[in-house]
């Protein structure tokens, strides 16, 4: 039996991991196009006409629970929060301050780079004196970067056989990786050029690689 992988969120601006407290049971992913349609005389159905494409949406409940610890479960949840918050000090093309871009991952499959555009928390048991003891966060990640962009960090792109992901944990190294998935850590340019990584030897905790075949 393989063991339990948990979920997590990385803030990509600070590097920060937050661990799911329980896996998500199911999630939901959704993408809409944009199509314009004009006035027919004497037609029932106009023609339309392409408007562009909306970022992929991802959608999923979070549960979280402290009772048997009787700490209060927002310790654990406004982690999340923070997550929705303007960061002053992170500035966007117009210098203003943002919330943080982040990352959901599960395990080595898949990844989904995002900002978090909704977030709602429902608490549904208590201690005594009101302390919440359990809760359930519904998340929206909306794509923050589009596909091809960030490689194997999407479920689609598994598709190819012999295609996997791999994300990188306090401590590796590009050179590591190479010799740990190939046997070859001369492999590592390889691996490099197929990332697109612009300083290789500067990897980040949390960040995706694409782990193609060997050549």
């Amino acid at each position: 039996m393989s063991m339990l992988t948990k979920a997590t969120i990385t803030n990509c601006d600070t590097n920060e991991i937050v661990e799911c407290m329980f896996n998500p049971k199911e999630y939901t992913f959704g993408k809409q196009n944009t199509w314009k349609s004009g006035l027919v005389m004497g037609g029932n159905v106009p023609k339309v006409e392409f408007g562009g494409g909306q970022a992929m949406t991802l959608q999923m409940e979070l549960f979280f629970d402290t009772y048997e610890s009787g700490e209060d479960v927002r310790k654990h949840t406004n982690k999340i929060w923070k997550l929705m918050m303007i960061n002053p000090d992170t500035k966007d093309k117009g210098n203003k301050g943002r919330p943080p871009l982040c990352t959901f991952s599960w395990g080595d499959m898949w990844s989904f780079k995002a900002v978090i555009t909704s977030l709602s928390q429902k608490f549904t048991m208590f201690t005594g004196d009101g302390k919440p003891v359990r809760s359930t966060l519904s998340v929206t990640f909306q794509q923050a970067e589009e596909e091809g962009k960030y490689p194997g960090q999407n479920p689609t792109t598994l598709s190819t056989p012999g295609y996997k992901t791999r994300r990188v944990k306090e401590g590796e190294t590009i050179d590591w990786i190479a010799f740990d998935e190939y046997g070859d850590p001369a492999l590592w340019r390889f691996l490099a050029e197929t990332n697109d990584l612009d300083d290789p030897l500067r990897l980040e905790v949390g960040q995706m690689l694409a782990i193609p075949p060997a050549p």
